[in-house]
């Protein structure tokens, strides 16, 4: 497999992670909202700590893609410089 296959598996399932993620932090505020309407409030901090775990994990997993498309670019660019 290619590097530029790789990186576009690589890129559309991280993609795919991350809206997955985006929308159960969306769920977690819902949820998190109608506990601190109805003054349910033990309810706020456990989705809270969730939430920012998710952050986390969306902040590392767009980390990675950028650190890949940043190796994959220099090595294109050795790669052309080679050629001359």
């Amino acid at each position: 497999m290619q590097t530029q296959q790789q990186g576009s598996v690589l890129f559309a399932g991280v993609l795919v992670l991350i809206a997955t993620l985006v929308i159960i932090q969306l769920w977690l505020l819902t949820a998190a909202l109608e506990a601190l309407l109805a003054r349910t409030y033990e309810v706020l901090v456990p989705a809270t700590v969730a939430s920012i775990v998710l952050f986390v994990v969306n902040a590392l997993l767009l980390g990675y893609v950028v650190a890949f498309d940043r190796k994959v670019r220099s090595r294109r660019r050795n790669d052309s410089l080679e050629l001359l």
